[in-house]
C-alpha cells in the first residue's frame, strides 16, 4: 500500500493567515478561538456525571424561578394536572430521545449534528441554518428572559424596591452588560461554580415548598376548595383532556436537554473509552445525568405547581401581580419572612444569571462550529470577543422589544426549545430507522407528540415563531452573504499525492518548470488539440501540465482534501485531481503549490450571471476568470513573491 504524501498543508489559507492587527483590533482577535472541534475523548477536565449534572442544572433547574408563575398564568387551577402531563412527556419522551442523541452525537454537538449527518448536500446545510436560527432564539431568549426575571426578583424585594422603583429595562440591560463583560474577560464554565449556584437554589426551593405543603396541611380547606373548583369544570376525563390541551403552554419546563448533551465531553467515561470508536462509558453516564436531572425536575415541577396553585390567589399571579414570574419567591416572602425571602431572591438571581452565562457559552460553542466550517461566516465569528459583542447587541434589541417582560418572552423561548426537541426526535427516528431498529417507531410517535406541542404553542403564541423567523432570516442572510464572499478563497486544506509515481513526478514540476493548462475534457485527443492550439498562438518554453478536476457529488462543503495523480504523456504531464468541491479554487491552490511559469486559462463566454451561480453552488462556472480572480485576491494578503506566474486567457 503506497504512502499518501501531503503537499499543501503548509500553504497559508484564510484560516491561518497572519494578518497584522493593532490596538482595539488586536485585542478583539486575541481571545479564544471557538471553531475547533470538541475533543473526541475528554481526558483532561472530565468530571463524574453527578458533578456535570449541576452544569446542566443551571439551565434546566433555573426555570423554577419563573416556570410555576407561567404555569399558573396559562392553566390556572389546572396547572398541577397540566404539569403532571408535562412531567410524563419529559420522562417518557424527552429522556429516551436524548438517550439516542447521546449515542449518536457523543462529542457534544447535539441533535443538530445528528440531523446534519443524516441529510447531505445543500438541503442539509439549509436545514442546519434553520435549526441554528431556532437555537439562537432559544439561547438568546434564555439570556434575556433570565436577566428579566432576575430583575423582577430584585425589584420585588422589599428591601430594594423603595430604592430601585420601576427600573426594569435599565437593570435588565445592566445584567446583560455584566454578562457580556465577563465573557469578554474570558469566562470559562466551571463545574464548581455551577454546583455552588444550583445546590443552594434547589435546597431553598425545597424549604419553601415543604413550608407550603405544611400550610396546606394546616388548612385542609385549601385542598377541598381546589378539588371543588376542578369538579365544577367536569369529570376527570374532561379535566385530563383539558390539561393535555393546556400542557404545551408549560413547555418551558422541557428546557435543558440540549444543554445536557452539549456538555458530554465533560462527562467522565470508562478507562476503555479511548480504545473504542464510541465512548460507551461516557454515553452511559450522560444518560444517567439526563435521567437524574429529569427526575429531580419532575419532583420540583409537581410540588411547585401544586403548592403555588393552592396558595397563590389569581390576582397575585396575573400580569403585574406580586407573584407574576416569581411564584415561589412570593411564597418564600409570605410564609418565611423577608429575610429568608431575600436569601431566596439572591439564590434565584445567581442561578438565573448563571443560566444566561450557560446560554452564552452554548452559543459560543455551537454557532462557530457550523458556520465557519460551512464557509458561511467571516473570520471574526471564530473568535470569542467579537461574537460576544454581537450577541450582546442582539440581547439589547430583544430586551428593548419585549420591555424586559418575562411572560412576553415565554412564547419565543418555548418555540426555540420545542423545535430543538422536535428536531432531536426526528433525528433519532431517522437514525434508528436507518439501522432498522424497532425503537424508530417509538421515536416517531414521540415526534408526533412534540409536533403537536409545537403546533399548539405556535397557534397560541404566534409571536414565538415570528421572533424565531427573524432569527432564521438573520442567520440565513448572514450565512449566504458570507458564503458568497468567502467563495473566492482557495478552499483547499491539503493536496494528497495518491502513489509513488505521483510523488516522484511532483518534484519534477514544482518551481517554474511547467505551464499549467486546465482542461475540461480528459482524453488524449482533447489534450493534443489544446497543446497544438497553445504552440500555434504562444511561445511556451517549458513542459505543459494538463489539469483535469473531478468534483464530488456533494459540493455544499466548503473545504476539501483533493487526491492528485500525475503521469507523463507525450513529453508532458497529466494531473488528475479528484474529490474536489470547486474547480477554480482547486486550480488556484495547485498553482500556488507548483509555482508554474504560467497558466493557460480558458474562457467559455457563457452567461456570466449563470456561471457565477454555478460557481457559488456547484463549484463550476467560468473557471478561467474565477481562477484569475482567486489568485489576485490571494496575492493581495500573502507575502509578495519574486515572480508571479504569467496568466494567459484563451477562448475555449
Amino acid at each position: 500500500m503506497p504512502t499518501i504524501r501531503h503537499v499543501g498543508a503548509e500553504l497559508p489559507t484564510s484560516d491561518n493567515a497572519n494578518i497584522a492587527r493593532r490596538g482595539f483590533s488586536a485585542w478583539l482577535f486575541s481571545g479564544e478561538r471557538l471553531d475547533e472541534a470538541p475533543p473526541r475523548e475528554a481526558k483532561q477536565g472530565a468530571h463524574p456525571w453527578y458533578m456535570v449534572l449541576w452544569l446542566t442544572g443551571v439551565d434546566y433547574f433555573s426555570t423554577l424561578g419563573y416556570q410555576p408563575g407561567i404555569a399558573l398564568l396559562a392553566a390556572g387551577a389546572l396547572a398541577p394536572l397540566a404539569t403532571l402531563i408535562l412531567v410524563a412527556v419529559t420522562l417518557t419522551c424527552a429522556v429516551p430521545i436524548y438517550a439516542v442523541v447521546c449515542r449518536k452525537s457523543f462529542v457534544g454537538q447535539g441533535s443538530i449534528a445528528l440531523l446534519e449527518s443524516l441529510i447531505s448536500g445543500w438541503k442539509g446545510k439549509l436545514f442546519v441554518l434553520v435549526l441554528l436560527g431556532f437555537a439562537l432564539t432559544d439561547f438568546v431568549i434564555t439570556m434575556t428572559l433570565s436577566a428579566a426575571d432576575s430583575t423582577r426578583h430584585v425589584l420585588e424585594n422589599p428591601y430594594l424596591k423603595p430604592f430601585l422603583g420601576e427600573a426594569r429595562v435599565s437593570l435588565t440591560l445592566l445584567l446583560l452588560l455584566v454578562l457580556a463583560w465577563v465573557f469578554l474577560k474570558g469566562f470559562k464554565e466551571a463545574i464548581g461554580v455551577a454546583a455552588a449556584a444550583t445546590v443552594p437554589f434547589l435546597a431553598l426551593n425545597l424549604v419553601v415548598l415543604v413550608r407550603g405543603l405544611h400550610e396546606i396541611v394546616l388548612h385542609p380547606d385549601l385542598l377541598s376548595n381546589w378539588r371543588v373548583g376542578l369538579m365544577a369544570r367536569g369529570d376527570w376525563s374532561s379535566l385530563i383532556l383539558a390539561s393535555a390541551l393546556l400542557f404545551p403552554r408549560l413547555a418551558l419546563g422541557l428546557s435543558g436537554f440540549e444543554t445536557g448533551v452539549s456538555v458530554m465531553p465533560l462527562v467522565r467515561g470508562d478507562a476503555e473509552d479511548s480504545q473504542r470508536d464510541r465512548p460507551l462509558g461516557r454515553i452511559r453516564n450522560t444518560r444517567k445525568l439526563l435521567a437524574v436531572a429529569a427526575s429531580i425536575m419532575a419532583v420540583y415541577l409537581l410540588l411547585s405547581s401544586f403548592v403555588t396553585t393552592l396558595l397563590i390567589p389569581p390576582e397575585a399571579y396575573r400580569n403585574g401581580g406580586p407573584a407574576a414570574g416569581r411564584a415561589i419567591a412570593y411564597l418564600a416572602h409570605r410564609f418565611l419572612g423577608p429575610g429568608f425571602g431575600t436569601l431566596y431572591d439572591i439564590a434565584t438571581i445567581v442561578i438565573l444569571w448563571f443560566a444566561g452565562a450557560s446560554a452564552m457559552a452554548g452559543l459560543l460553542h455551537l454557532v462557530p462550529r457550523y458556520l465557519p466550517r460551512f464557509g458561511m461566516a467571516p473570520l471574526w465569528v471564530r473568535y470569542q470577543r467579537p461574537f460576544v459583542l454581537v450577541l450582546f447587541a442582539i440581547t439589547v434589541v430583544v430586551t428593548l422589544v419585549f420591555g424586559a417582560d418575562v411572560e412576553a418572552q415565554a412564547g419565543a423561548y418555548a418555540t426555540g426549545v420545542l423545535v430543538l426537541m422536535l428536531s432531536a426526535a426526528v433525528a433519532a427516528t431517522l437514525a434508528l430507522w436507518k439501522e432498522s431498529r424497532a425503537g424508530s417507531l417509538y421515536c416517531g410517535m414521540v415526534s408526533l407528540v412534540f409536533a403537536y406541542t409545537l403546533t399548539d404553542n405556535v397557534i397560541e403564541r404566534p409571536d414565538g415563531v415570528i421572533i424565531s423567523s427573524a432569527f432564521i432570516l438573520l442567520v440565513v442572510t448572514f450565512s449566504g452573504i458570507s458564503r458568497a464572499r468567502r467563495s473566492m478563497e482557495l478552499r483547499v486544506r491539503d493536496l494528497l499525492l495518491a502513489d509513488e509515481e505521483s510523488s516522484l513526478l511532483w518534484d519534477e514540476i514544482v518551481g517554474k518548470k511547467v505551464y499549467l493548462v486546465p482542461i475540461r475534457g480528459n482524453s488524449p485527443d482533447a489534450r493534443a488539440q489544446k497543446r497544438a492550439e497553445i504552440h500555434k498562438n504562444y511561445v511556451a518554453s517549458g513542459s505543459l501540465a494538463f489539469v483535469h478536476v473531478s468534483l464530488l457529488d456533494n459540493r455544499s462543503e466548503f473545504l476539501a482534501w483533493p487526491l492528485v495523480r500525475l503521469r507523463r504523456e507525450a513529453g508532458h504531464f497529466v494531473i488528475d485531481i479528484t474529490r474536489c468541491i470547486g474547480i477554480a479554487n482547486t486550480i488556484a491552490f495547485l498553482s500556488e503549490l507548483i509555482d508554474p511559469i504560467g497558466i493557460f486559462l480558458g474562457l467559455s463566454r457563457l452567461n456570466l450571471v449563470g456561471q457565477a451561480l454555478r460557481f457559488l453552488f456547484l463549484g463550476e462556472g467560468e473557471t478561467g476568470l474565477m481562477v484569475y480572480a482567486i489568485l489576485l485576491r490571494y496575492w493581495e494578503w500573502t507575502p509578495q513573491e519574486d515572480v508571479r506566474p504569467l496568466i494567459f486567457l484563451m477562448s475555449d
